[in-house]
């Protein structure tokens, strides 16, 4: 036993001499000692994403080592969720770094290997539905809340006006005028629902059982888009290629306003915390203010071409629009002081907006395929929509407390279930 420990301790001694031998491994006689490369940092992805409750999302972990290596650490760290009851973690083989989301909140997702841990903000804050409508190619547009607990909604391509239940029923009912290119539609103070005919350049009324009155604009190839609810009892729209803004009386009666600006092509108009319309100008890039009197000021956007479209009122008494060239959310306070947060996607075109029942505001990004909220504080989250390529469009907050879009070219409506 004794030779045995002996044969050990030599055979130990001669492999750490041939080590450190001059010229063994070293330059110039200098002793070379390996040293096993260790973790340095570890780095998750996706980084601070958002899901909808019910939504799987895979994660990854890479390691950067000591050596200056990388190596894929997603099947051998521990992974760990701050809260389960908002999202759990698999560290199951065939499933490491597998999230599922619970519920609405916001968790910390983290990944731990050789006493290093890298981690990231994972946000689960709403469920989105989709419903088709019954008229393929119907390409909706414009989206409101009802008088009658429904949203009611365009359809400029099937030339229809269509009405969903909060459980998805769409009914639809067509426009006496054909090919009048319905766009934008609002909730008048009489119980009907009023929106413009883009293309036959009329104001259309429509009751809540589906009854349509037209009337036609004084000034010829206007082009109706945006329609609002003012403060005085009065309807307000937009003429997109007439450079006016419109105020039609609940009984039909137009008068017309002209903008400053040359060319400025209005889009949509909102009713302001301050008693007037705001509205946005396509080409001018403004956000034009027009009190009940028919007096207008223009207020000019930071970024130059930004193309702002829609424009809703603020939780916090401030205006706020999408940018969709700009890429960008607004704010603007009454006194017209701007305010821009750039969005995380590139090129996701912010399309329409609306204050939402949660005292935020909700958006759609066109080409983002996706639904965003801003915090008015201008914190960003953005929701993927299940349909690629949808085209998210306007957006409106529903009777029911929940958020709901167009989809032109998924022809659908969406439903975001807000998750409080």
């Amino acid at each position: 036993m004794h030779m045995r420990i002996q044969q050990i301790f030599l055979a130990v001694t001669i492999c750490i001499s041939l080590l450190i031998l001059p010229g063994c491994g070293g330059d110039n006689g200098i002793p070379f000692f390996f040293t096993a490369p260790t973790v340095v940092s570890i780095s998750l992805s996706p980084t601070n994403t958002s899901v909808a409750a019910g939504a799987t999302v895979q994660f990854t972990a890479m390691g950067s080592f000591s050596n200056g290596t990388s190596q894929d650490l997603t099947t051998l760290a521990v992974w760990n969720s701050s809260n389960p009851s908002v999202a759990i973690i698999s560290n199951l083989a065939g499933s490491n770094g597998k999230v599922t989301a619970v519920a609405g909140g916001t968790t910390r997702i983290s990944a731990t290997f050789g006493g290093v841990t890298g981690s990231t903000d994972l946000n689960v804050g709403a469920l989105i539905n989709e419903f088709v409508i019954p008229s393929a190619g119907s390409d909706p547009n414009g989206i409101t809340a009802g008088p009658d607990g429904n949203l009611w909604f365009t359809e400029r391509h099937s030339n229809k006006i269509g009405r969903i239940t909060p459980a998805g029923a769409v009914t639809e009912f067509a426009i006496p005028t054909s090919n009048s290119n319905p766009s934008g539609i609002a909730a008048g103070p009489d119980g009907n629902l009023w929106f413009t005919e883009w293309n036959s350049n009329k104001i259309g009324r429509i009751t809540p059982a589906g009854a349509v009155t037209e009337f036609t604009i004084p000034t010829s190839n206007s082009n109706p888009i945006g329609i609002a609810a003012g403060p005085d009892g009065n309807l307000w729209f937009t003429e997109e290629n007439g450079n006016k803004i419109g105020r039609i009386t609940p009984a039909g009666v137009i008068t017309e306003f002209v903008i400053p600006t040359i060319t400025s092509k209005p889009n949509c108009i909102t009713a302001g915390p301050d008693g007037n319309l705001w509205f946005t100008e396509r080409f001018g890039n403004k956000i034009g203010r027009i009190t009940p009197a028919g007096v207008i000021t223009e207020f000019t956007i930071p970024t130059s071409s930004s193309i702002p479209i829609g424009i809703a009122a603020g939780p916090d008494g401030n205006l706020w629009f999408a940018e969709l060239n700009g890429n960008k959310i607004g704010r603007l306070t009454t006194a017209g002081i701007v305010t821009e947060f750039p969005l995380p996607t590139f090129s996701s075109n912010p399309y329409g907006i609306a204050a939402g029942p949660d005292g935020n505001l909700w958006f759609t990004e066109s080409s983002g395929n996706s639904i965003g909220k801003i915090t008015t504080a201008g914190v960003v989250t953005e929701f993927p929509l299940p349909t690629q390529g949808s085209s998210p469009g306007y957006i409106t907050a529903g009777p029911d407390g929940n958020i709901w879009f167009t989809e032109s070219s998924a022809n659908k409506i969406g439903r975001v279930t807000i998750l409080h």
